[in-house]
């Protein structure tokens, strides 16, 4: 877990980059109905936007209430490390997909004009996005990330 502003700042970094990325590419092949080379080129060509869009919303409206609901109502000084990251995670991730899921409906919106359709693609986006990013923040992004952000930066090499 990051230790300071600068740690967090290069941490969601890495993690928004990897969630968007994947996130992206799976609601492209659902909507496509298929995985291929195409819809890995439409995700890539949508993520930077859908990366700044998600690291606004991660670094200025979800952590800061996550990390509080987190920290002050479901996690004791006592808990261990491992129930300190699933806590924040599974905190951070429900959010996110709220907001993520009405990007991706209003993004779907502007590009077919389907403006009467919105509502019902957000309600219908968010189930379908919490399947998959739940566990994939939880057992694949979660655990590369903290890997590659320890080795790339040691406890107590970037200072605040």
């Amino acid at each position: 877990m990051p230790r300071n502003k600068r740690e967090s700042l290069i941490y969601t970094v890495l993690m928004c980059s990897f969630m968007v990325l994947w996130m992206s590419i799976y609601n492209v092949a659902l909507h496509n109905g298929e995985l291929s080379w195409q819809v890995v080129e439409e995700a890539w060509l949508g993520f930077p936007i859908g990366f700044v869009v998600a690291m606004f919303c991660d670094w200025f409206v979800v952590s800061g209430p996550a990390k509080g609901v987190a920290f002050g109502k479901l996690l004791k000084p006592h808990h261990g490390d491992l129930r300190k990251v699933i806590t924040v995670s599974c905190c951070m991730v429900l959010p996110m997909v709220f907001i993520m899921s009405l990007y991706g409906a209003l993004e779907v919106a502007v590009t077919t004009q389907q403006w009467s359709k919105l509502l019902m693609m957000w309600l219908t986006n968010i189930p379908i996005n919490l399947i998959m990013a739940l566990p994939l923040q939880l057992l694949i992004a979660g655990p590369i990330v903290r890997k590659l952000f320890r080795t790339a930066f040691p406890e107590g090499k970037v200072l605040a």
